[in-house]
This record gives structure tokens, sequence and C-alpha cells, in this order.
């Protein structure tokens, strides 16, 4: 966890500095992650990023809808469970809560671009704040009533898996961690809502250094005390995966908080990939990008655009018709941040930043900053291997 916080760190650090080519101030703008990575590197480089990027995009949307559906399962499994005294299994299909997040996100597709939807950047970061605190609050309560910390130093025991598995355990959880560090993917389309003075530069770095570090913090607590509360029994999920069942009503606040934040976060991912298509699509056929005033009482007039109603509600009815698919979460998102990690977190940071300031092949510099690149695609290989056996796994025992 403090190794994948410390290196996204340190290379969204570099990947900021990359937003403006000469003057950190008046210098020519990248207003996307591949427009950076073709102004610096050019080449194939540009298209590789753009495959990896958009695609990485593409999947969170699909780990999201998954993660909001078992929430949303798990509030009605509560209320099963209460209801029942705990004799009914309570066992429900997860599709109409996919659906039921499509059709929200269908909506909430239809905001423009990034620059309009800051207060549902502010929701969601408080609900984020909220079932962190309700969970965190929750294992310390285990803890306490258990009266001594479950687990162990080493992890699982040997018995309980074996070390094959303990193995693949390890190896899926760097994925995992890897997603939760993922937002080196859309740093420079956010780095580009922020107004200067100061420059965009210095303002990315202080947010990326403050929420790097908070959420490295609530990661650890969290992860800490839910192992100390359950030991090798913990859920994959304290909030879903039952590890918790009162008060019931905290923890379906805590869900309901869970779904609330993923309708944001949902939209700040899938944006990056609206804007992209859309620039493409108007380039090519001007027409399209064509606004119709629809007049709402009460309301300003909403600005009704047909090529972003039907594309966009095509992208969410995609992701969510996948969803339903795969509902693999915790496989889903370990393969999602062991593919994503090393070329957008690490490889093309590192490598635009040594053009940009002309660092020499062979300097200590370089040869420190391509170890480290390196070194961080042993670990995204390692983590996705484990993801797919994982994945392969999930499958082979799933039953709709």
């Amino acid at each position: 966890m403090l190794f994948f916080s410390l290196i996204t760190w340190y290379t969204s650090s570099l990947l900021a500095e990359c937003y403006r080519i000469g003057d950190p101030h008046s210098g020519k703008r990248n207003y996307t992650f591949m427009e950076a990575v073709h102004t610096i590197l050019g080449g194939f480089n540009d298209t590789l990023c753009g495959i990896v990027q958009y695609s990485n995009l593409y999947g969170t949307a699909i780990g999201y809808t998954i993660a909001a559906a078992i929430s949303m399962m798990a509030i009605k499994r509560s209320g099963c469970f209460h209801s029942s005294g705990g004799k009914d299994g309570c066992h429900i299909s997860s599709n109409p809560y996919m659906i039921s997040f499509g059709v929200i996100q269908i909506f909430f597709s239809q905001i423009p671009d990034f620059h309009k939807m800051w207060w549902l950047s502010i929701v969601a970061a408080i609900m984020s704040f909220t079932y962190s605190l309700i969970g965190l609050g929750l294992a310390i309560a285990k803890v306490a009533e258990n009266g001594s910390f479950k687990g162990s130093l080493t992890g699982v025991t040997i018995g309980m898996v074996t070390e094959a598995q303990k193995v693949w355990g390890v190896f899926q959880a760097l994925g995992n961690i890897a997603f939760a560090y993922s937002y080196s993917q859309i740093l420079i389309e956010i780095q580009d809502t922020i107004k200067n003075p100061p420059s965009e530069v210095k303002t990315m770095k202080q947010a990326t250094r403050i929420s790097i570090g908070v959420t490295t913090i609530f990661y650890m607590l969290c992860g800490g005390m839910g192992y100390a509360a359950f030991g090798d029994t913990s859920p994959g999920n304290l909030l879903t995966g039952f590890g918790f069942y009162n008060p019931y009503w905290l923890i379906d606040i805590a869900n309901a908080a869970i779904v609330i934040h993923l309708v944001g976060a949902y939209q700040v991912y899938a944006q990056p990939l609206f804007a992209f298509v859309e620039k493409i699509m108007i380039k090519r056929w001007p027409k399209i990008n064509k606004e119709y005033i629809v007049t709402i009482p009460g309301f300003h007039p909403y600005h009704l655009n047909l090529f972003r109603l039907i594309w966009r509600t095509i992208f969410v009815i995609t992701t969510t018709v996948i969803s339903m698919l795969i509902p693999f979460f915790n496989d889903v998102l370990g393969l999602i941040g062991a593919v994503g990690f090393w070329p957008l977190t690490v490889y093309f940071p590192v490598e635009m930043y040594i053009v940009k300031r002309n660092i020499k092949k062979g300097t200590i510099r370089w040869i420190g900053l391509q170890t480290l690149s390196f070194f961080c695609l042993i670990v995204s290989l390692a983590a996705a291997i484990g993801a797919i056996h994982g994945l392969g796994e999930a499958v082979g025992k799933y039953k709709p």
C-alpha cells in the first residue's frame, strides 16, 4: 500500500509538470493525457496511450456498475436478514440493480463536460468519507467486542488456503491496490479545470499530495482494522460481504453512500472518454453538434444535443450489459488496475518527464527513473496474472 501510494504521488507530480509546454504559467496547454503524450513523445506513443487509457476508463465504468449493484443488493439483503431473523438466505439477482444504476447514469451522462459536474464531485467526495468512517467505526467496535486483534502479520494462515492460493491472492491484491491508485489516467483532464494563478502544476501537486495522503491513511486504517476485526475470515468487502449485520440501518446508510459516490465516480472516469469520442465525431461531422433549446418550467433552458444523448446512452447500456455478464467486482477491478497501472501511472509520466527535462541517457537520474519503471512493470505483470487467474476461477464458479 505504501509502495503504491509513494509511486503514484511521485509519478503524478511528474505528470502534472507535463500539462504545459515551456512556461508553467503561460506555456501551451495539453488538455488531455493523450495530447500530452502526443506533444512530448510523439510517434505511436499517443495511439498506444489512447488505447490503454480509454479502454481502462471503459473498464472502470464497468467495475463501478458492478460495485454499485453489490451495495444496492447489500441494502436489500440487510433488510431481508433483519425481517427474517437471519433464517432466510435472501438470495437475489444483481441484474435489476445494475439496470437501475444504468438508468441513473443515462441521466447523469448528459452533463456536458468536467466543468459542469463540480457539484457531483463534491457530493461523491462527501459520500466517500461517510462510508469510510462508518466502516472504520464498525471495525474498531468489532475489535473492541472481540477483546483482541485477529489475524497475523503474514496474512491468511496456510491451512485455510494452500500456498499456491495465498500467492495468487497476493497477486490479485496487487491489482486491487493498483486500481485504488489509478487516478493518474485522468489527472491532466482534472488539471485542465484548475484556474490560475497560482499555476496549475503547483495547485495540482498540492492537491495530489493531500489526496493521496488522506486516501492512503483511510485505506490502511480500514484494511488494517477490518483484518484485525475478522482475521482470516475477513470478507472481500466489509460493508457488502456481511462481516457486519448490526446496526443494520447504519450499514444501509454506508452502502447508500457507496452508491451515491459511485454515481459521481462513474461520471468522473467516463467524461474524458465522452469528450474524446465527441471531439473526433464533431471534427468529421460538424452538424451533429447542433443543440436544441428545451424549455423546462421552473428551470434554466436545457440544451439538447441528440448525438450526445444517443452516444452516451449507448455507452451506458454497453457497460451495464457487460457488468451483468461478468459480475465479479474484485477480479474485474484487479485486472483493470494491473493493466493500467504501469503504462498510465508510471511509464508515460516518466518518459514524458525525461524528454521535457532533457535528462540525458545514462545519467544517475535517468537510470533511477528507468529502474523505477521496470520494477513497476514487473509488479503490474504479476498483478495481471493474478487477476486473470482469479477471474477464471470466478467464471468457473459463477451460477447466474
